[in-house]
């Protein structure tokens, strides 16, 4: 081969490299994740708890709606039913299935063109868990430095976060709970073995039966702020994540910044992480403020590095659901969904969000400090029409007062029975929002630009990428508004979504919208 023929074969295999690196990056742009809590998604063996092989059943679902990815909390043994604080990291909590189960759902996600990702939290364990057990009043035991002790005799395991040192199940179970010793280079070694694993299960390097990612939960640098776990990025965080990039280089780490009203920059300057999640656009898309909403996503993104993400959102386990914060007004649901999809970042859909199901967090209502005052927001997937059905997981039935005034009802609209068919509902709308999203590379990948307009009632931005240039307008109140966006570099305005623009002058966009209103349009130049 002569020099010539060398480079043009080389100049088209880095062409063909470049296309495909092109192709992989639209894919992930256009990413919609779907945050599951699987106890209460759908049971797929009669025991009203949600199981993974309930989850596989239901993956043509998520599909159908447009979900690409899956985010599932932690699957680890756990006496609690949310599974944080663990008694066993290396099981399967059996209600949820075997390992065989697991394997299977994760083969068939990856088979979709899907990824999944796993909830991780292993700063904490409760006295079930062997290195708890065997090291209590035993400084001679192996597993003495895997513990954080507030005494050399080890009788006083370390209290956890907000100084809890036990915690009380809606079940009545109680438990202990300490933190685990993240100084100790066991427990480093513990980990990286433990995430190693489920990346790739059967060690073959392929990554089909692994997961994609995972979610740090409550992660800081000087854990619970105790100045006992400090410098936690350095000495913990960065070289396992590094070395579990050694493993697969297309991991993606989401960490959940334990301060939820920061915008998480040091996380992904510091800490090695991929991704944050956007907790300050949360907090200001119910107050239905113009002038918040477009400070903090301005702050957000801009912010945000190159090659980082936020992970956007209006609902989590931890928070109440966006249907009872709006107290169910249809209008401002829509708006929700519109800027949870459409503002940037990569959106995250809580299960259930997507039918308007509703929920609060009630801390101490059920006596103090208790797992059952997140139950309310943790409830069973709306499914059918009637309340009771195949596949329901009312786990927690006739269990306390949290199931005397459980909002899933029947015949109330909120299931996807009910929607599924109804054009005009939540389900299709989030449905036809998430099939814009996909078709637009702007508003998959592009950045986020605040537009101004005269109109204090309408919020309005643009998504660009390349020549593309998308814009979004939206009513935040309940009446009809005009507005016009001066200077805005429109020619023309392509009706993506919503009504048609009302007119295009001088590169100003002239409209109206009606009430909690969207619109969305292509302004290519």
């Amino acid at each position: 081969m002569n020099g010539i023929t060398h480079k043009i074969v080389g100049l088209l295999i880095a062409s063909l490299f470049a296309m495909n690196g092109l192709a992989q990056k639209k894919a992930s742009d256009a990413e919609v994740m779907y945050h599951v809590f699987q106890r209460s998604f759908y049971d797929a063996n009669g025991d009203q708890h949600g199981d993974l092989k309930g989850l596989r059943q239901k993956l043509g679902y998520l599909q159908d709606l447009g979900v690409t990815s899956i985010l599932m909390t932690p699957l680890y043994e756990s006496v609690y039913y949310h599974n944080y604080y663990s008694s066993d990291f290396d099981k399967i909590d059996p209600r949820y299935g075997t390992m065989k189960d697991y394997i299977d759902l994760v083969k068939d996600i990856h088979r979709r063109g899907m990824k999944i990702y796993m909830d991780m939290e292993t700063q904490y364990v409760t006295e079930d868990h062997p290195w708890y057990k065997e090291s209590l009043n035993n400084p001679a035991s192996k597993y003495s430095e895997y513990i954080l002790y507030d005494d050399k005799e080890q009788n006083k395991p370390s209290s956890i976060v907000y100084d809890i040192t036990e915690l009380k199940g809606y079940d009545g179970t109680v438990r202990k709970i300490t933190t685990v010793n993240l100084n100790s280079k066991a427990v480093h070694d513990y980990n990286y073995k433990l995430f190693k694993f489920w990346l790739d299960p059967n060690g073959d390097g392929k990554f089909d039966d692994g997961v994609d990612g995972y979610r740090l939960d409550h992660m800081m640098d000087d854990l619970d702020n105790k100045k006992r776990l400090s410098n936690l990025f350095s000495t913990f965080w960065v070289p396992l994540i590094n070395k579990l990039k050694e493993v697969n280089p297309k991991l993606t780490i989401m960490a959940e910044q334990a301060n939820w009203g920061s915008y998480g920059i040091d996380y992904l300057e510091k800490a090695a992480v991929d991704r944050v999640f956007a907790f300050r656009i949360q907090q200001a898309i119910p107050t239905f403020s113009k002038e918040k909403i477009a400070a903090f996503a301005d702050t957000t993104f801009s912010r945000t590095p190159e090659n980082k993400q936020q992970i956007v959102f209006i609902e989590n386990h931890d928070i109440a659901r966006f249907g009872t914060v709006v107290k169910q007004n249809p209008g401002k649901e829509r708006v929700g969904a519109a800027l949870n999809l459409l503002i940037g970042g990569i959106p995250s859909i809580y299960y259930g969000q997507e039918i308007g199901m509703l929920g609060d967090t009630w801390f101490g209502k059920y006596g103090g400090i208790t797992d059952a005052n997140e139950i309310p927001s943790r409830e069973a997937f709306e499914w059918y029409k009637q309340a009771e059905g195949k596949g329901m997981t009312f786990w927690y039935k006739n269990s306390g007062p949290w199931w005397d005034t459980s909002t899933v009802k029947s015949n109330d609209g909120i299931s996807y029975e009910e929607q599924k068919a109804n054009p005009l509902s939540l389900w299709n709308f989030y449905k036809n929002l998430i099939a814009v999203r996909k078709k637009q590379p702007a508003l998959a990948a592009g950045s986020y630009h605040t537009l101004k307009n005269n109109n204090p009632k309408i919020y309005t931005f643009s998504r660009v990428s390349g020549r593309q240039k998308v814009v979004v307008a939206v009513n935040l109140s309940d009446q009809e508004q005009e507005f016009t966006i001066d200077g805005a570099g429109a020619e023309q305005a392509l009706k993506l979504f919503g009504q048609s623009v009302g007119n295009v002058k001088n590169g100003a966009i002239e409209s109206k919208l009606g009430a909690y209103g969207v619109q969305v349009w292509r302004t290519d130049k």
